[in-house]
Protein backbone atom coordinates (compact mmCIF):
# COMPACT_ATOMS: atom_id res chain seq x y z
CA UNK A 1 0.00 0.00 0.00
CA UNK A 2 1.23 3.44 -0.91
CA UNK A 3 -0.14 6.85 -0.01
CA UNK A 4 -1.19 9.60 -2.37
CA UNK A 5 -1.62 13.18 -1.21
CA UNK A 6 -5.03 14.65 -1.80
CA UNK A 7 -5.07 17.33 -4.49
CA UNK A 8 -7.95 19.18 -2.87
CA UNK A 9 -6.04 20.04 0.30
CA UNK A 10 -3.31 22.66 -0.11
CA UNK A 11 -2.27 22.76 3.56
CA UNK A 12 1.10 21.53 4.72
CA UNK A 13 -0.76 18.66 6.36
CA UNK A 14 -2.28 17.30 3.16
CA UNK A 15 -4.43 14.25 3.77
CA UNK A 16 -3.01 11.05 2.41
CA UNK A 17 -5.16 8.46 0.67
CA UNK A 18 -4.00 4.83 0.46
CA UNK A 19 -3.48 3.58 -3.09
CA UNK A 20 -3.20 0.00 -4.31
CA UNK A 21 -2.11 -1.92 -7.38
CA UNK A 22 -4.59 -3.64 -9.67
CA UNK A 23 -3.67 -7.01 -8.16
CA UNK A 24 -4.25 -5.76 -4.61
CA UNK A 25 -7.62 -4.26 -5.53
CA UNK A 26 -8.79 -7.45 -7.25
CA UNK A 27 -7.84 -9.56 -4.23
CA UNK A 28 -9.79 -7.33 -1.79
CA UNK A 29 -12.93 -8.74 -0.20
CA UNK A 30 -14.58 -5.41 -0.96
CA UNK A 31 -14.49 -6.15 -4.70
CA UNK A 32 -14.92 -9.95 -4.61
CA UNK A 33 -17.99 -9.85 -6.88
CA UNK A 34 -16.39 -7.48 -9.40
CA UNK A 35 -13.11 -9.24 -10.25
CA UNK A 36 -13.93 -9.72 -13.94
CA UNK A 37 -15.04 -6.12 -14.34
CA UNK A 38 -11.96 -4.79 -12.55
CA UNK A 39 -9.66 -6.88 -14.75
CA UNK A 40 -11.07 -4.97 -17.72
CA UNK A 41 -11.31 -1.49 -16.17
CA UNK A 42 -8.00 -1.24 -14.31
CA UNK A 43 -4.53 -0.94 -15.82
CA UNK A 44 -1.78 -3.20 -14.49
CA UNK A 45 0.89 -0.51 -14.18
CA UNK A 46 -1.27 2.03 -12.34
CA UNK A 47 -2.14 2.59 -8.66
CA UNK A 48 -5.71 3.29 -7.50
CA UNK A 49 -7.52 4.56 -4.42
CA UNK A 50 -10.82 2.98 -3.41
CA UNK A 51 -12.61 6.14 -4.55
CA UNK A 52 -11.06 5.91 -8.01
CA UNK A 53 -12.05 2.25 -8.31
CA UNK A 54 -15.61 2.94 -7.12
CA UNK A 55 -15.92 5.82 -9.62
CA UNK A 56 -14.66 3.62 -12.47
CA UNK A 57 -17.20 0.92 -11.61
CA UNK A 58 -20.05 3.43 -11.31
CA UNK A 59 -19.16 5.15 -14.59
CA UNK A 60 -19.06 1.81 -16.39
CA UNK A 61 -22.38 0.66 -14.93
CA UNK A 62 -24.09 3.96 -15.81
CA UNK A 63 -22.88 3.83 -19.43
CA UNK A 64 -25.33 3.89 -22.32
CA UNK A 65 -26.41 0.70 -24.04
CA UNK A 66 -26.90 0.98 -27.80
Amino acid sequence: MNLKKSKSNNNAKASEVPIFSKEQIISCKRYAGRKDLLNVLLESNKMYSFDEVDNSINNFLKGKVN
